[in-house]
C-alpha cells in the first residue's frame, strides 16, 4: 500500500472513531467507501469488524451504569437466530436491492422524523423486541449492517440517549463478534491486515475520544437529532456509495 493510501487510510479511521464515539453506531458506513477504493472487500470488513468490537466494547463499558440485561436480552435472541438466517438468504437475494430497500427506509424515517420532532414513545413488549433483533440479526447477516434497524426501534421507543446507546451497542457488538468467527475461519485474517490493524488504532483511539466528549455535552433532543441526521446520511451512503 503506498503512502497516500495509508495517509487515507488513518484519515478515515481517526474520522470513523469520532462517529463511534459520538453515536455508538454507523462507523462501518462511514469508512467503507472509502476503505473500498484502496482495500478489498473482505479486507475492509475484517478491518470495520475488528475496531467495532474495541470500540463497541469500550463505549459497552463506559455506558455500564444504563445497562440492563434483561432490557437487552431479547435483541440479542433474535439477532442470534436472524444473522445465520441473513447469511443463508444471501443464496437467494441480491444485497444490493436490500441496500437500496434499507437507504430508502432510513432517508424517509430521518427526514419525516427531523421535520416532525414530537412523536409518541410505544412498549410493544418483548415479543416485538425479539422481533426486532431478528430483522436486525437478518439485515446483518445479508448485508454487514447491524445498527441501522435497532437503533431506529431505541428511538421509537423513547429511551434516553444512554438508554439507546446501552441497547444497541451490545446488539450490535453481539453481531460483530458472530462476524469475526466467520470471518476468521475464512482466513480473512491475514499478517498484513493485522498490521494495517494495530496502525489504525492510534487514530481511531483520538477520534473515538473525541467523539465521546462531544457526547457528553449533548442533551437528549440534540442526540436524537444527531442520530436521525447520521441515519439520514447513512440512507444515502447506501445508495450512493459503492459496497462488497
Amino acid at each position: 500500500m503506498s503512502g497516500v493510501a495509508i495517509g487515507i487510510f488513518l484519515a478515515t479511521a481517526f474520522c470513523g472513531g469520532i462517529v463511534i464515539g459520538l453515536a455508538g453506531f454507523a462507523m462501518g458506513l462511514v469508512v467503507s467507501g472509502i476503505w473500498l477504493q484502496i482495500l478489498s472487500p473482505i479486507e475492509t470488513a475484517s478491518l470495520i469488524v475488528g475496531y467495532g468490537m474495541l470500540t463497541q466494547s469500550y463505549n459497552i463499558w463506559r455506558l455500564r451504569h444504563a445497562l440492563r440485561w434483561r432490557r437487552v436480552a431479547p435483541f440479542i435472541v433474535g439477532g442470534t437466530v436472524g444473522v445465520p438466517v441473513g447469511t443463508f438468504l444471501l443464496t437467494y437475494v441480491e444485497p444490493h436491492y436490500v441496500r437500496l430497500a434499507v437507504g430508502l427506509l432510513l432517508i424517509g424515517y430521518g427526514t419525516y422524523f427531523l421535520a416532525r420532532p414530537h412523536f409518541k414513545p410505544i412498549n410493544p413488549g418483548k415479543v416485538a423486541d425479539v422481533a426486532i433483533g431478528f430483522l436486525n440479526g437478518t439485515l446483518g447477516g445479508m448485508t454487514g449492517l447491524a445498527g441501522p434497524i435497532i437503533t431506529i426501534w431505541c428511538q421509537l421507543r423513547g429511551f434516553s440517549k444512554d438508554e439507546q446507546r446501552s441497547v444497541f451497542q451490545p446488539v450490535i457488538l453481539a453481531a460483530f463478534v458472530m462476524t469475526a468467527i466467520s470471518l476468521s475461519v475464512a482466513g480473512a485474517v491475514t499478517p498484513q491486515l493485522a498490521r494495517l490493524y494495530v496502525s489504525g488504532l492510534l487514530p481511531l483511539a483520538a477520534g473515538l475520544w473525541i467523539g465521546l466528549k462531544l457526547y457528553g455535552r449533548l442533551d437528549e433532543a440534540t442526540f436524537r437529532k444527531a442520530i436521525l441526521l447520521l441515519l439520514l446520511l447513512a440512507g444515502l451512503a447506501l445508495i450512493l456509495l459503492p459496497h462488497a
